[in-house]
């Protein structure tokens, strides 16, 4: 069998996505639809905005699916129609088992992390915010649970004790674009052996990052804190209050990890060059922030124009 002779069809929303999809169609996979998000309105104009994915596929001329509804009869007659023999979801949401049985080689995932830890929605946060020193990606067949099929493949990356969300998103996207292609080629040639998820292993959860995940807590270590910040840098970022305003920090290094007297959240600043916040174990430096209102700027031009009493 030929790769123009397996049919594949390809779901993903994100820019996470765009890079597997890109890799696949570099290696002469035949894609022969694409099901992505429905595009969103964005902006005082509420222009609608496609997905990165979208964008994509529009530019090398695969059809798009966008359906509201993954259950609808009429997209399952249409996702029928395209008479795949295998899916392949990036950064999608959950699929009912009427869509994700449907291919006769199956549907399988990619997941940013090293399953069974981190099944859920952030992996990629979670792993910094946990203070993890590795991570990975793994492509395994889908099943009913979320995130427990069994596995395909996985490839291991470091987390560097600078990398911050973007960073580590970087690399697990470009790491986890290869996996795809090898994943698809295994699959062609019969060169695979799914292995169940050993349950031991299922030590962290990575659910959803909501506001309130980012509010920084200054009883806890500047180290903990400073993963916080990491994690979810740039986006959404950990924020705090400063001058009574909400505030998003985006880059910090601990300064001090002994303990101290002063009470955490306790601030000390020169007005000029550094702001230090005392935490419940050592001291945190903020390098980066964006006060409420304000333009992203590093501390130094931040205290030009405010006064911070310490």
């Amino acid at each position: 069998m030929e790769k123009k002779d397996i049919r594949i069809i390809f779901m993903g929303t994100p820019e996470f996505a765009v890079a597997p999809l890109e890799a696949l169609i570099q290696d002469n996979w035949n894609i022969v639809a694409v099901i992505t998000a429905q595009d969103k309105l964005q902006g005082r104009g509420r222009k609608p905005r496609s997905s990165a994915v979208k964008e994509c596929a529009v530019k090398h001329g695969i059809p798009v699916l966008q359906p509201a509804n993954l259950k609808h009869p009429d997209f399952i007659e249409t996702l029928k129609s395209y008479k795949a023999d295998l899916q392949v979801v990036v950064a999608f949401r959950m699929l009912p088992e009427v869509v994700w049985s449907m291919p006769p080689m199956g549907t399988f995932n990619l997941h940013a992390s090293l399953l069974p830890d981190y099944r859920g929605a952030a992996p990629i946060n979670w792993a910094i915010i946990n203070g993890e020193t590795k991570t990975g990606v793994t492509t395994f067949f889908l099943k009913h649970e979320i995130d427990t099929g069994s596995i395909l493949f996985q490839e291991e990356v470091p987390i560097l004790s600078e990398d911050n969300l973007g960073d580590l998103y970087e690399k697990l996207m470009v790491k986890g674009a290869k996996l795809v292609v090898k994943t698809v080629n295994a699959i062609k040639s019969g060169k695979i052996e799914p292995q169940d998820q050993d349950e031991n292993k299922a030590i962290n959860h990575a659910p959803k990052i909501f506001k309130e995940t980012g509010k920084i807590d200054w009883s806890k270590s500047a180290e903990s804190i400073n993963n916080l910040i990491r994690g979810l840098s740039p986006y959404p970022a950990a924020w705090c209050t400063i001058n009574n305003k909400s505030c998003k920090i985006f880059k910090a290094e601990v300064v001090d990890d002994t303990k101290s007297n002063a009470l955490p959240g306790t601030v000390k600043t020169d007005n000029k060059s550094y702001v230090h916040f005392q935490t419940g174990a050592g001291v945190l430096s903020i390098l980066e922030l964006q006060l409420e209102g304000k333009k992203k700027m590093r501390i130094g031009d931040f205290l030009r124009g405010n006064t911070l009493v310490s």
